[in-house]
């Protein structure tokens, strides 16, 4: 991937979490949502944007729907807000890698694990 791209990637990614924290008004979206990365084309007409929210599958599908619908507006704004000569047609898809995280990481703090004696570590 070239430089160009990885700057537009990121570039996308910050403008569509100001746009998603500060502008949309859609009460499908007022949850707490993350945009985990961009993902554009190589001729930069299309973007994949890669969407991580908390909540159960009725929950994740109603913000799925809301950023469709919000979908023209972003891009619009997008237009407004950037200097590309093409702004890319956006295309949302639900990453759930935060959640994981936050299962992974309840797990580890659950576990059981024997407390270090901390006069055998001096032993050593």
């Amino acid at each position: 991937m070239s430089r160009r791209t990885l700057r537009i990637n990121e570039l996308l990614r910050e403008e569509l979490s100001v746009l998603l924290q500060r502008d949309v008004r859609d009460p499908r979206l007022n949850r707490m949502l993350s945009i985990t990365s961009v993902s554009v084309s190589t001729d930069l007409k299309e973007a994949t944007v890669h969407v991580s929210t908390m909540g159960t599958e009725e929950e994740k599908s109603e913000v799925e729907e809301g950023l469709r619908a919000a979908g023209g507006y972003l891009r619009r704004s997008l237009g407004n807000r950037l200097a590309l000569r093409h702004i890319p047609k956006l295309a949302f898809q639900m990453d759930d890698s935060i959640e994981q995280g936050a299962r992974l990481n309840s797990i580890f703090n659950n576990l059981d694990l024997p407390e270090e004696d901390p006069d055998s570590a001096d032993e050593t």
